[in-house]
């Protein structure tokens, strides 16, 4: 079989002829407009879609920038807080320490002291006891209280 055989048996019915217009019926036209709507709201709700994840993507990168910047500040602030607070103690175990030395020295003074004033005041009671017996002057203010008078009632006089 020859290449114009096969051509010759393809019947003519079957081939459309391109070159005249087409024409659509009405019930086509119709389908072709609900197709085409169809496609242009899903064209429109993939729009405002996007539209929306842009939206979205741009608020939450706004929203990771301003959670970093304010972790940045309060790392930032606690670390201030930190170095403040390790100042103060040692500044206060200082303070504490020199106090401590302090109270330990005027314990010690206080109790040198007390010892001290045992002794005088034993030592006044031992001289008193000596000069008792032995010392008297012979003034007296008995009769007018800071009037002082010899012991045979002849006035002190000053001189």
């Amino acid at each position: 079989m020859e290449l114009e055989d096969i051509y010759e048996n393809i019947e003519n019915d079957d081939i459309e002829d391109t070159t005249k217009p087409r024409t659509l019926n009405h019930s086509q036209d119709e389908g072709k407009d609900q197709k085409c709507r169809g496609s242009r709201r899903l064209l429109l709700m993939t729009v405002c879609l996007g539209i929306i994840c842009v939206v979205l993507l741009v608020s939450i990168i706004a929203q990771h920038i301003s959670n970093t910047a304010e972790r940045e500040s309060l790392f930032k602030s606690n670390k201030n807080t930190v170095e403040e607070f390790n100042q103060t103690i040692n500044s206060l175990q200082d303070n504490y320490t020199e106090l401590m030395t302090e109270k330990d020295q005027l314990k010690n003074n206080f109790s040198s002291l007390s010892q001290k004033k045992l002794e005088l005041e034993t030592e006044l009671r031992k001289l008193y006891e000596q000069f008792k017996e032995f010392v008297w002057i012979g003034l007296s203010d008995i009769e007018n209280e800071g009037d002082m008078k010899w012991v045979d009632n002849s006035p002190l006089r000053q001189g």
